[in-house]
């Protein structure tokens, strides 16, 4: 059993993709991802601990809070994936691969090609660097099964 943390964009649905990819091929892999909503992720430290006058600390509450499920989840992971979209600047995805480099995790990083300059530091820690979903279950398939089909 393999455990992968999902990283990066919270936009679209390639993390339900890259689950129902899996369990098609009847990969044995635990996921964890971080906060994917949106909202709640902006406003969990102050609809918790109260709120603050500037942005600056209401993010600051909010990350910190999140920040407990990432490092948590990252931890305990053989694998992150990490992704990359198109339409945001993902730093709190950069930031989980330097951590899981730091912590000698295996990293698997999606992007296109637009970002390959941007993102340089990022893959030069990856392990991988795929172009989408479907080659990173080919690459967990690959691992676990010992397949290339």
């Amino acid at each position: 059993m393999l455990n992968v943390y999902l990283s990066g964009e919270i936009h679209s649905d390639w993390r339900q993709e890259i689950i129902k990819l899996c369990n098609k091929e009847n990969l044995e892999i635990s996921f964890s991802s971080p906060i994917t909503n949106h909202e709640a992720s902006d406003n969990c430290g102050v609809e918790i601990l109260g709120n603050e006058e500037k942005n600056f600390w209401k993010d600051n509450k909010g990350a910190n809070i999140n920040s407990i499920k990432t490092r948590k989840s990252i931890k305990d992971c053989d694998i992150v994936v990490v992704k990359f979209g198109e339409k945001y600047k993902q730093w709190n995805a950069a930031f989980d691969a330097g951590y899981a480099a730091a912590l000698n995790k295996s990293i698997i990083v999606i992007h296109n090609e637009e970002h390959q300059h941007a993102l340089k530091e990022v893959d030069a820690a990856a392990a991988a660097v795929a172009k989408d979903q479907h080659q990173v279950v080919r690459i967990l398939k690959y691992i676990l099964k010992e397949s290339l089909d």
